[in-house]
């Protein structure tokens, strides 16, 4: 314990300069053997991220992660905890302070009332059916309710997890609630509302 106890104190000063956020994003990071591996980012602040994954790195090994609405992010690992790690983020003040941006965002984006998320016009679609893949690989044919630049809610007869990845037509996103009919997803960077028209 001792050798763990002394060789992290920058990084424990660190995560005590910068405010964490609960942030519940899905992403994918690589390892220094260049394997890539799917996860989730619980929280994250400016100078540190906390990933849920069964995969064990070693300390202080140099990671990549690409998480939802952020994007890239370079770091080492500071911590291993049982199912994740923690990991330093690597980057320019400016950096920083674009990451603080964004995750001011996340942190308040519920009480825009995501996932009936009225920031973005609602788009109606040239046909109102579309395939949806799920993680396992399986496809499903449902139909549209509602759609905007950010989300879409589907009639659907499978109900994915929520928080589990999906893919709707070709683009990537997430299941955020489930509805009466069906379920809500949120899509993982807004997209044009010319892709939208032509789904």
């Amino acid at each position: 314990m001792q050798p763990s106890a002394t060789a992290l104190p920058a990084a424990h000063d660190e995560r005590r300069r910068f405010h964490r956020v609960s942030v519940d994003l899905l992403g994918r990071f690589m390892l220094e053997n260049q394997s890539e591996y799917p996860c989730r980012v619980d929280t994250m602040s400016p100078g540190d991220v906390s990933v849920v994954t069964p995969i064990t790195p070693k300390p202080a090994e140099r990671v990549i992660l690409y998480a939802d609405h952020v994007g890239r992010l370079e770091g080492e690992v500071s911590r291993v905890f049982a199912g994740g790690f923690a990991m330093t983020v690597r980057g320019t003040e400016r950096k920083r302070e674009k990451l603080a941006a964004q995750l001011t965002w996340l942190a308040n984006r519920h009480e825009l009332d995501l996932p009936e998320d009225r920031r973005h016009e609602r788009i109606q679609p040239r046909n109102p059916f579309i395939d949806i893949t799920l993680d396992d690989g399986r496809k499903y044919k449902v139909r549209i309710i509602d759609l905007s630049l950010s989300g879409v809610a589907v009639q659907s007869a499978v109900r994915p997890t929520i928080g589990s990845r999906i893919i709707i037509g070709k683009m990537q996103g997430r299941v955020v609630r489930h509805l009466e009919e069906g379920l809500a997803i949120e899509f993982a960077s807004v997209q044009l509302r010319e892709t939208l028209e032509n789904l």
